[in-house]
């Protein structure tokens, strides 16, 4: 974790003209809870289920 890929992706955004989406957060938000909390509660595995199955539509 922390390893700067939302920084690096906002910046990469501006700089294209193209939308930025932080997957972390969007799940955060769908999950109603923290990463650190998903991964204590169902495990890694259930986290990088849930980092596949995101679509956005954009």
């Amino acid at each position: 974790m922390a390893s700067g890929k939302t920084t690096v992706g906002e910046l990469l955004a501006k700089k294209t003209g193209l939308p930025f989406v932080d997957i972390d957060r969007a799940i955060e938000n769908e999950q109603q809870k923290s990463i650190s909390a998903i991964f204590s509660e169902s495990g890694e595995a259930y986290f990088r289920e849930l980092e596949q199955k995101k679509t956005f539509r954009i």
